[in-house]
C-alpha cells in the first residue's frame, strides 16, 4: 500500500502551531508570518539560525553568571556585536515584520527585534517578557533588585519617567488624562505570545492598507481570523478588503458575520447599508 502525505498550507502551518496558549511557539509562528510572502521559506532553517546565535552566547557567559551579567551579555551581543538596530530609511517596510529578513539585514521595528531577543534573553536563563507599550513594543526582564524595561532597537533601559514621557502624546490623544489617567503599570503587563503575533499581524494589516494592497491585506486577516477567531472587527476589516478586490460573495460573508456579533457599532448602519450594494453586485 501506497502511502501519501499531503504538505499544510502556510495558513493550516500557522492554525497548527497557534492552537494552544500553554504551548505556543513564538519564534516559529512569528518566523511563520513571512510564508504568505516568501513562499520558499525554510522556517526551521530559520530557528536553526537563531539557535546558532544562542549558542555563540552562551560560549560567552558562565552557566553560574548572576542574571545582570547574563542581560549585560545579551544586550552587548545583539546591539553591538550583531548591530540590530531600527531600519530608521524604510520604518514602514513589510520586511521589518519577517525575521528572516530582520535576521539577515539587522534592521528592524521593536516588535520584531523584541521576538528575536527575547528569544536569546529567555534562552540564557533570564525572566525576560514581551510588553504591549502603546506605539512602541517594549521587552521587560525581572532581576533580583528589581524590574528592567528595555527599548528593543537598541538597548536601553528606561526609568519610570522616561517611560511616563514616552506615553503621553498616547494618552493625550486617546484622553486618558486627569480622571481617566490609567496607572504607568498597567502598560507594562507582559503580552502572552498570542498577543505579540496579533500586534505583528496588524502592523503588516495597517502596511498593507495604508498602499491599498488588498490582496496582501486578505492573507493577513486571514492569519488574524485564525489567531483570534472572535475578533469581529477582523471579519469586518477583512470583508472590505475582499470588497475592494470585487469578492462580493466573500466580502458579504464576512460583513454578515461581524453584524451578527456586534450588537452596538458606529459602523452598523453603514455596514448593513455596505452589504446591500454587494448583494446587489456580481460576484468576481
Amino acid at each position: 500500500m501506497q502511502l501519501s502525505y499531503s504538505v499544510p498550507t502556510p495558513l493550516e502551518y500557522f492554525a497548527s502551531l497557534v492552537q494552544s496558549d500553554a504551548e505556543f511557539p513564538l519564534l516559529e509562528a512569528a518566523v511563520s508570518l513571512a510564508q504568505d510572502e516568501y513562499p520558499d521559506l525554510d522556517v526551521q532553517q530559520v530557528l536553526g539560525e537563531m539557535d546558532q546565535l544562542l549558542a555563540r552566547l552562551k560560549r560567552r557567559v558562565p552557566a553560574d553568571a548572576v542574571p545582570l551579567l547574563k542581560l549585560r551579555a545579551v544586550n552587548q551581543f545583539f546591539f553591538r556585536d550583531l548591530s540590530f538596530r531600527a531600519n530608521v530609511n524604510n520604518y514602514y517596510d513589510p520586511d521589518n515584520s519577517y525575521l528572516n529578513v530582520v535576521l539577515r539585514t539587522r534592521c528592524a521595528i521593536p516588535i520584531s527585534a523584541a521576538v528575536l531577543w527575547l528569544e536569546l534573553a529567555q534562552g540564557m536563563g533570564l525572566s525576560a517578557r514581551g510588553v504591549g507599550f502603546p506605539g512602541h513594543f517594549m521587552v521587560k526582564v525581572n532581576l533580583p533588585k528589581g524590574q528592567v524595561v528595555i527599548d528593543p532597537l537598541d538597548g536601553q533601559s528606561l526609568s519610570r519617567e522616561q517611560l511616563a514621557e514616552r506615553l503621553e502624546p498616547y494618552r493625550r490623544q486617546s484622553g486618558l488624562i486627569d480622571e481617566f489617567e490609567v496607572p504607568l503599570g498597567l502598560y507594562l503587563q507582559a503580552s502572552p505570545p498570542r498577543e505579540i503575533v496579533a500586534r505583528m499581524l496588524r502592523n503588516l494589516k495597517e502596511i498593507h492598507r495604508a498602499q491599498e494592497d488588498w490582496g496582501r491585506m486578505v492573507a493577513v486577516q486571514d492569519r488574524l481570523l485564525i489567531l483570534l477567531p472572535q475578533a469581529w472587527s477582523e471579519f469586518r476589516d477583512r470583508g472590505l478588503a475582499h470588497a475592494e478586490l470585487g469578492h462580493s460573495a466573500q466580502a458579504v460573508q464576512d460583513l454578515e458575520t461581524y453584524l451578527a456579533n456586534v450588537e452596538e457599532g458606529l459602523d452598523i448602519d453603514a455596514i448593513s447599508h455596505r452589504v446591500a450594494e454587494l448583494r446587489r453586485a456580481p460576484s468576481a
